[in-house]
């Protein structure tokens, strides 16, 4: 089912006087908004004009398309622009591996300056509201790894077209993060309790899973996508061009779906310690598999993420991207995602030190706290509008 027609028509407050005010889009440096960043041979983000029709390549390949500041920043000026002058845009990833492979934690977490990733973090959520009221068609070739920020930048636009090779999930909770890009929106608006379990543990969703789930619009073999491209820049009605590849390949199944029952009974468990608990009293070889990795993960962050889609359900999208932007300032100045990130990608040592180390030392307060307002100034401001359907 199309996730379209499947949606609705945190580390304590910082104290105020040690609070730095994140610049907004327009500060941002004009040599970050025209070109990339200095000794890149070429921009990190291109965009092509191919007559009224826009192609938008993230164009980091080494870093499997990762998101830096740059690159989103040239993202929001790019579509910005192209509103007012195209019938439409495609997107794409450069390199044949990755449409995006998420945001650059290690830029974010070795920043000694937590400016850097709070303004990242504005600067991409302000992008994907705007990929989400966007008014004229925007449709993301999804081909190859898509995780996190990279589902940002296309699960908020009107089509997404999957093939064999799209990996997709939101792996936020093993570094110690939790998931953003109006995951909060889009995951709790999922059949059932599957947003839930995703959310927690980080499941990666392969091919046709990610047309099963909504994550896709639309499914095309990746050897087929550069005929697409040319036959939709060749067409004013991309709707048209896109009917062929609405179904899933025949004989393909959702890998999920023998677990939908025991899923939507656990993960409706109100509080993680519920979840926990229905899992170990489960006793199968999937609910061990699971709890094996729920365990790995920051207890803060699973306790947080938790919380994050039962309120992220009551919502419009503007309010979660509002909420998921309190999380991203508390978590940039918390213990949890730089040791997550340190642990799992820096010195790869896999032993993130954890702190709390366990679910029962994760306090209400600690997880309320992350949710508290900003300063007035500091406060997400996106893009109000309409969410893009079909």
């Amino acid at each position: 089912m199309n996730l379209c027609h499947r949606l609705s028509s945190t580390v304590r407050q910082v104290a105020k006087s040690s609070i730095k005010r994140v610049p907004a889009i327009s500060s941002v440096p004009n040599m970050l908004q025209n070109r990339g960043l200095a000794g890149e041979s070429e921009p990190e983000v291109l965009g092509q004009d191919v007559g009224n029709k826009g192609v938008l390549i993230f164009n980091r390949p080494k870093a499997l398309n990762s998101l830096n500041l740059n690159m989103v920043q040239l993202t929001n000026d790019i579509l910005t622009r192209w509103e007012k002058t195209k019938t439409f845009v495609i997107s794409k990833g450069s390199g044949g591996k990755a449409y995006c492979a998420g945001g650059d934690v290690k830029a974010i977490t070795t920043n000694k300056d937590t400016s850097y990733g709070k303004n990242l973090f504005r600067t991409e959520y302000l992008t994907n509201c705007l990929i989400a009221t966007y008014t004229i068609p925007y449709i993301a070739l999804i081909d190859g790894v898509v995780m996190g920020g990279g589902l940002g930048m296309s699960i908020h636009g009107h089509y997404r077209v999957a093939t064999e090779k799209t990996l997709s999930a939101m792996p936020e909770t093993a570094i110690g993060l939790f998931p953003d890009v109006g995951a909060s929106y889009f995951l709790s608006r999922l059949k059932g309790k599957l947003g839930i379990y995703l959310a927690l543990t980080g499941y990666r969703l392969k091919g046709p899973d990610n047309l099963f789930v909504g994550f896709a619009t639309h499914y095309c073999p990746s050897a087929e996508l550069p005929k697409l491209e040319k036959d939709l820049l060749a067409s004013d009605n991309p709707r048209e061009i896109l009917k062929p590849y609405e179904k899933a390949p025949e004989g393909s199944q959702f890998s999920l779906e023998p677990f939908v029952e025991k899923i939507d009974y656990i993960f409706s468990a109100p509080t993680m310690e519920a979840i926990i608990e229905r899992l170990e009293k489960d006793g199968s070889e999937w609910a061990n598999t699971t709890l094996a990795t729920l365990r790995k993960f920051s207890p803060l962050s699973l306790k947080v993420t938790l919380k994050e889609l039962q309120l992220g359900s009551q919502l419009n999208l503007q309010e979660c991207f509002k909420m998921e932007y309190r999380l991203a300032w508390r978590s940039t100045e918390g213990h949890d995602f730089i040791e997550g990130v340190r642990a799992l990608l820096v010195d790869k040592d896999q032993n993130p030190k954890w702190n709390p180390s366990t679910l029962e030392g994760v306090s209400q307060k600690m997880v309320d706290d992350f949710f508290a307002p900003l300063d007035p100034e500091n406060e997400l401001k996106p893009r109000s509008g309409p969410k893009s359907s079909l």
